[in-house]
């Protein structure tokens, strides 16, 4: 997700290899500089960042080590301007919040994936239509609702936004919801008619956040925007959208101190799972290539039952990992989310993200390939791979279409993942999978650097 930002810490990092050499520094913070402006961060956002690195590295001795934590302290610092982080409940439910943003900037669908988000934690959401303006959005809203199994509160009879959020906000108390979101219009430009809209959309639903959608593929223009929603209107976070096709992806880095509101979600994929919660620390251990363990841990309890996931474990360990649980593990990776999202997760593995960026789980040809070769298996041949004789393979072969030469690569794949699971689920399976990423470079290519 943060490749190209990642990459410009990196090659700045490798410019130091000796202690107290000055010019070393400075070589480090021109190439950073340098790389940051390429990747659209705001040139006095990269002024003072590069400022207090660079004194902060001198204050502590040169060295790669102090020039790494001078840069880590600094990048908190620009991402933590304070209010709420993530999404924050009301002491009372519904909690109530306000969807903003331009039209095209993504405010619709990314309504859907924070519903998709709070309804993994066991929420109970209502999506309002309050966008009147755009004669699709209503119909879009139908069709995430469905696809999500949440519940849309919307009204044709009216015209009137400010009608439709009242009787929605009445009906939520009754019906008990734990969230209400409400999809507010949108238009190509900030204007009046707009801002009276939303200001008599905002006197009626008393919302108790109002969020920004900002698309992040117009760069500095999403902090403009930003800012100017948040003057004329109020706003105590921003989610921005499309992350995944933003190349340089530095508006990121600037926004929450330029705008001096926080940054609170990522929009980075387009399944309405592709939501991440914008955390200062944890960004920085990712921008850093450290991975983010935590927000991984976060990722699988919405997804996989703990039961499930131990009883997993056992037959691992016990060599027993069979095709069955193969495809509840395919179903259940789906509902994660993008897979370049789950390897910037991962330490160390920061730059396989890239190189499976559009990694699709549903559309994969070789995913394709194992569900149709196990979908011709028998339910014992399933259950226990080591019944997979020269035969069996045959007539599984015919089965799905494939030759013997595909079934036999696929199984000794499956074989062998297997294997390379059970050596890394023991006690000591943790270590030993950092151990073999530092030795492949560690994190972007830093091998060796602290943890």
């Amino acid at each position: 997700m943060f490749g190209t930002l990642t990459d410009s810490f990196t090659n700045a990092i490798k410019k130091i290899r000796f202690h107290d050499d000055d010019k070393a520094l400075s070589k480090a913070l021109n190439e950073l500089k340098k790389n940051l402006l390429k990747a659209d961060v705001n040139h006095k956002v990269v002024k003072e960042l590069i400022q207090k690195v660079q004194i902060r590295t001198k204050e502590k001795g040169i060295g790669k080590d102090q020039f790494l934590e001078a840069l880590r302290e600094t990048l908190n610092e620009l991402l933590e301007v304070g209010g709420n982080k993530g999404f924050v409940f009301a002491p009372n439910p519904p909690t109530v919040i306000l969807m903003t943003g331009l039209q095209g900037s993504g405010k619709t669908t990314t309504t859907g994936k924070l519903a998709t988000y709070l309804k993994n934690k066991g929420k109970k959401v209502l999506i309002v239509a309050a966008d009147l303006q755009r004669l699709a959005a209503v119909e879009q809203l139908r069709q995430i609702t469905s696809a999500i199994e949440v519940e849309l509160y919307e009204d044709e009879a009216t015209k009137n936004p400010v009608e439709v959020v009242k009787a929605a906000l009445k009906y939520a108390d009754s019906k008990i919801f734990d969230v209400v979101l409400i999809d507010t219009a949108g238009r190509l430009a900030i204007d009046d008619e707009l801002m009276d809209e939303l200001k008599a959309v905002k006197d009626a639903a008393k919302p108790d956040e109002i969020f920004y959608v900002a698309d992040s593929l117009t760069g500095q223009d999403a902090v403009r925007t930003a800012t100017t929603f948040k003057e004329k209107i109020g706003i105590d976070g921003v989610i921005l959208s499309k992350y995944d096709g933003d190349a340089k992806g530095g508006v990121a880095l600037g926004l929450s101190s330029q705008v001096q509101v926080p940054l609170r979600f990522i929009g980075m994929g387009e399944k309405m799972e592709d939501l991440e919660v914008f955390l200062p620390e944890r960004i920085v251990n990712r921008l850093m290539g450290f991975g983010d363990i935590e927000g991984l841990a976060e990722k699988t309890a919405n997804v996989i039952d703990e039961k499930q996931a131990k009883k997993l474990t056992k037959k691992i360990q016990k060599g027993k990992f069979n095709f069955n649980d193969f495809l509840e593990q395919m179903e259940s990776m789906k509902k994660m989310g993008s897979m370049s999202s789950i390897m910037g997760m991962i330490p160390g593995m920061g730059n396989m993200s890239k190189a499976i960026k559009d990694f699709d789980f549903e559309n994969s040809g070789e995913l394709k390939n194992i569900k149709a070769m196990v979908s011709s298996m028998t339910k014992k041949e399933r259950e226990d791979p080591d019944l997979l004789n020269n035969s069996r393979k045959q007539r599984i072969a015919k089965g799905c279409g494939m030759d013997l030469v595909e079934i036999n690569r696929m199984i000794k794949q499956f074989k062998n993942a297997g294997k390379m699971a059970k050596k890394f689920s023991g006690k000591n399976g943790m270590k030993q999978l950092q151990s073999m990423m530092g030795q492949a470079g560690g994190p972007g290519g830093m091998g060796g650097l602290p943890r």
